[in-house]
């Protein structure tokens, strides 16, 4: 059976015709579907101060977060809550924050995690157990095998080398 398609007055049309049709839509949904997207990035561009504003208060969210004790009773922060401690959608949060650092709005939060945690290593005689469920870690093993493959060596060793 070919494919034909029906007028809106009655005449048929060839599968040719409807072929082309065919086309001709795409064309347009895809067209229409790239400015969207170009429209959605250029609105990171164009916004530069209150993007920087966001990723300001972002930071501040997680080390009150860290600082509050909050990440004892709840674990790490994430993606979904800062977002929604911003008021934004996760979605968009994590775009914003890949375009202004270039890393996932997840490897963000894990950067900061990580650097709070080497100050307390550096800073305090809590072990690393102490350190890692202060950071929201359930497992301590588990924040030793994160820290040692962001910061390159184990939270032990990274105390000696930074001893005060």
């Amino acid at each position: 059976m070919r494919a034909s398609l029906v007028t809106p007055s009655g005449k048929r049309c060839s599968s040719t015709k409807v072929s082309h049709s065919k086309t001709i839509i795409t064309s347009a949904i895809e067209l229409f579907l790239n400015y969207c997207a170009r429209f959605y990035d250029r609105q990171f561009i164009t916004r530069k101060k209150a993007n920087k504003d966001i990723l300001t208060r972002f930071e501040a969210l997680v080390g009150e977060y860290l600082a509050s004790g909050t990440a004892l009773s709840h674990g790490t922060p994430s993606v979904a809550y800062c977002a929604e401690q911003l008021h934004l959608s996760a979605n968009y949060f994590g775009d914003l924050v890949k375009k202004e650092t270039g890393k996932s709005a997840q490897e963000y939060i894990q950067q900061k995690i990580m650097d709070a945690a080497k100050d307390m290593l550096a800073g305090s005689d809590k072990n690393v157990s102490e350190i890692a469920y202060a950071l929201g870690y359930q497992y301590p093993q588990y924040f030793s095998r994160a820290f040692k493959k962001m910061v390159g060596c184990t939270p032990n060793k990274y105390r000696m080398q930074h001893d005060r």
